[in-house]
């Protein structure tokens, strides 16, 4: 939304002084070098603004003492004098700088930046607004930062389970002439959780059957992590291999698990088959498109989703060789061949984790699918958020979600994996509860694929495939999903 006046701010603008600017400056400041003016619109609105921005951090601030073990959830409308700009929220404190969200701001109009933060110890903090194009003025008004316990923010969650994940079903026990049956005893057992939950495999597991037990004891769903990239199954030009893909699938299938496609093109120039970079524009795009009807004319309908251009917020390996709209003509002849059982994805990373980069944030998300909407691709879209965690910031993911969630349209996290390190255990457990508790999203995949040689990022089982703390983590989750016992 942009709209031409901003809301009120969010819990009264909790622990902020002077929320919506009635005050004057109270309690606001210049950060660095700009000027920092208090503005009334025509409507009686009142405002900050900060001008004469010789670099991106010049702008105007709040100072805070924030406490460790809260969850501290952000928001702000924010305006620009001109041109659009695209402007980072971020959080000073003694050991980093915290991005808690991002926007692209326009000239009329005020736009909602939401997001959050976490800080690893108790401390001053403060906050300021920054973006690169320094010709614009920033605006600013219904600014707030409420903290919450640990216990206020799982309660939220266990609510929004009971909300969204449960429906209430009667159940009646009666005789061939349909009367209840007095103290009938009744017993029920779940043949299959309703929540998609799964994980990558690979090629590894089809000559392992302690793999194979382990994995389809567990999963209904997966994804392959490589086996179906141009880059492995067109090894030299115009000799395309399938036989590992499709080993794949007739195994996943033989247990009744459904598959995610991964990937049609990738927009990375580092994951090309070797012999694509030196084609000429003329053979790269009729490469490209042989690429994309061979793979998806030979699996049509066996799929739930394509990663059709994948990163392609991150990337333009396509782009800057064939044009700027070239990921929208791939979609539509994506759509155009099997759009009618499988839905065409972007899959993008740094989107729902906290990030410096904002490349992919939900804000750029967001323009990415009216940049194709305006393309004129009117096909079926979904939305893949990929999840390489870090750290954990619970309130940027859940403001992350919600952002997409504005989209309306289908929304899974399709790469969930933590860093190694002694709290990835636990940063897998809260991440999964954070992501499974929100009714936007419709299913949850990891990039746990095992190999020999490790995984790549995360592991959930050891070489002979017993259960690491990450892989308790999961099974848990999974009983609760299953309601086991």
């Amino acid at each position: 939304m942009c709209l031409a006046k901003p809301l009120k701010p969010q819990y009264e603008g909790g622990v902020i002084v002077n929320p919506e600017l009635n005050e004057g400056l109270k309690g606001w400041t210049r950060f660095e070098d700009s000027t920092v003016e208090h503005r009334e619109s025509d409507d009686g609105n009142k405002y900050i603004v900060a001008s004469a921005r010789k670099q991106p951090f010049h702008s105007f601030s709040q100072k805070f003492n924030l406490e460790k073990e809260k969850l501290y959830t952000f928001s702000a409308w924010l305006q620009v004098s001109n041109e659009d700009a695209y402007i980072a929220a971020i959080f000073k404190t003694n050991t980093s700088n915290v991005y808690a969200g991002w926007i692209t701001a326009h000239k009329g109009c005020w736009s909602m930046v939401k997001g959050g933060l976490v800080v690893n110890v108790s401390g001053p903090a403060e906050l300021y607004f920054e973006s690169n194009n320094t010709n614009v003025d920033i605006w600013a008004d219904s600014i707030s930062l409420q903290p919450f316990t640990n216990e206020e923010w799982k309660s939220h969650q266990d609510q929004s389970v009971e909300k969204f994940r449960k429906s209430k079903v009667k159940f009646q026990a009666v005789d061939q002439h349909g009367q209840p049956i007095p103290n009938a005893t009744v017993s029920i057992k779940q043949n299959s959780a309703n929540f998609p939950f799964g994980t990558a495999i690979n090629q590894n597991i089809l000559q392992n059957g302690a793999y194979q037990n382990w994995f389809f004891s567990r999963f209904k769903y997966t994804v392959f992590e490589n086996e179906l990239k141009w880059a492995e199954t067109e090894h030299n030009r115009g000799v395309v291999d399938y036989s590992v893909p499709d080993a794949l699938i007739n195994l996943a299938k033989s247990h009744g698990v459904t598959i995610r496609g991964h990937n049609v093109l990738w927009d990375s120039p580092k994951y090309q088959p070797r012999w694509v970079p030196g084609l000429s524009s003329n053979d790269l795009a009729a490469a490209a498109q042989k690429r994309l009807i061979s793979v998806m004319t030979k699996y049509k309908g066996r799929f739930i989703h394509w990663d059709v251009v994948n990163e392609n917020m991150h990337w333009n390996f396509f782009e800057s060789r064939l044009g700027p709209n070239i990921s929208t003509v791939y979609y539509k002849y994506a759509n155009k061949i099997d759009g009618s059982r499988t839905t065409p994805f972007l899959n993008e990373f740094h989107t729902i984790e906290e990030s410096s980069d904002g490349v992919a944030s939900p804000s750029k998300y967001l323009q990415k699918i009216d940049e194709m909407r305006r393309g004129r691709y009117a096909g079926p879209l979904g939305i893949g958020a990929q999840g390489h965690f870090n750290n954990v910031n619970l309130p940027y993911t859940r403001s992350a979600i919600d952002m997409l969630a504005s989209a309306k349209l289908p929304l899974w996290v399709t790469e969930l994996d933590v860093k190694a390190g002694p709290n990835q255990a636990n940063y897998l457990n809260q991440v999964l509860r954070e992501i499974h508790s929100h009714y936007a999203v419709q299913g949850i995949m990891m990039w746990t694929g095992w190999s020999p040689q490790g995984c790549f990022a995360m592991c959930l089982t050891d070489n002979n495939f017993r259960n690491l703390e990450t892989g308790n983590v999961v099974d848990s989750f999974i009983n609760e999903l299953t309601h086991a016992d």
